[in-house]
């Protein structure tokens, strides 16, 4: 009985001892490399266990592949306007090429520095291209940020990959600073922007007031023409039913037709104020025929 348990704890220090020397497992958002005396034999990028001989002979060395955040913190460049600019940028970047990596940067600390040189380099290769308004401007169709932020992250994910195993996921614009000496020219631009922005806009106004005071004007030079076509039309037909009245009235009795006449002729010729002295014999309308 005692040798059984001898046999079994002697199997599983085998075991351990072929798990530990022999084999390496490689976790989820990880890769490794596997050198023998210094030259790489095997590149691991999927999770797993994977096969080595032991030390000395093999060597692994892991690498986080997850993405990773670098910060180029706050560096000065300068615009094709030649304007001084603080511009602050970041990269998100993953390790891509394990052997590329390895050979050529060897750890994240070493990558990161790289990244940020270069990120430096191509913003200021960018930004060569492009003046000031393209990052600060009161008109909106001046800003190009999305294709400043592009041409740095083309640029930056090619040579990255290429020379360092890295892949370049984004690259953006954390953040725009201007230096003290430069924030007069930069007010004074805006001012100016403000000022176009005002003038095209009263310019605007003007010309849409005036087109619209003009088709008011016509407008209303057409309505009173159609009203005075309309009145002079019911004018005509009231005077004409009027002297068909008049006609019938006289047609029917000629001496009341005509004492009316007469008595709308005295009640037009005076007021309230008139005074008339005559006999009592004498008829108003006599006494007017002779004032006139």
């Amino acid at each position: 009985m005692k040798k059984w348990y001898k046999w079994v704890f002697a199997g599983l220090l085998a075991v351990i001892i072929f798990a530990y020397g022999f084999c390496f497992t490689v976790r989820e958002g990880s890769c490794a490399i596997v050198s023998r005396f210094g030259r790489v034999k095997n590149v691991c990028t999927e999770a797993g266990l994977y096969f080595k001989l032991p030390a000395p002979f093999d060597k692994v060395i892991s690498f986080d592949s997850r993405s990773q955040y670098m910060d180029s913190g706050y560096t000065e460049t300068l615009t094709n306007d030649k304007k001084n600019i603080i511009l602050q940028t970041y990269v998100i970047w993953h390790v891509e090429d394990p052997l590329t990596f390895y050979t050529s940067v060897g750890s994240l600390t070493n990558a990161a520095a790289y990244l940020n040189d270069l990120a430096a380099n191509v913003k200021n290769g960018v930004m060569g291209s492009y003046k000031l308004s393209a990052l600060v401007s009161t008109d909106p169709d001046d800003i190009k940020i999305d294709k400043i932020t592009a041409e740095m992250k083309a640029q930056i994910a090619e040579k990255a990959l290429a020379d360092y195993g890295v892949a370049v996921e984004e690259v953006r614009i954390k953040r725009i600073a201007l230096p003290d000496n430069n924030l007069e020219s930069v007010l004074e631009q805006m001012i100016a922007d403000r000022e176009k922005q005002v003038t095209q806009l009263i310019s605007e106004g003007n010309r849409d007031a005036a087109a619209i005071k003009s088709e008011a004007d016509a407008r209303a030079a057409g309505i009173v023409a159609e009203g005075k076509a309309e009145a002079a039309k019911i004018n005509a037909e009231t005077e004409k039913k009027i002297a068909e009245i008049y006609g019938e009235a006289y047609d029917e009795n000629a001496e009341l037709f005509v004492y009316l006449k007469k008595l709308i002729a005295l009640e037009n010729s005076v007021s309230a104020d008139t005074v008339i002295v005559m006999n009592a014999e004498d008829s108003a309308f006599e006494i007017l025929s002779e004032l006139e």
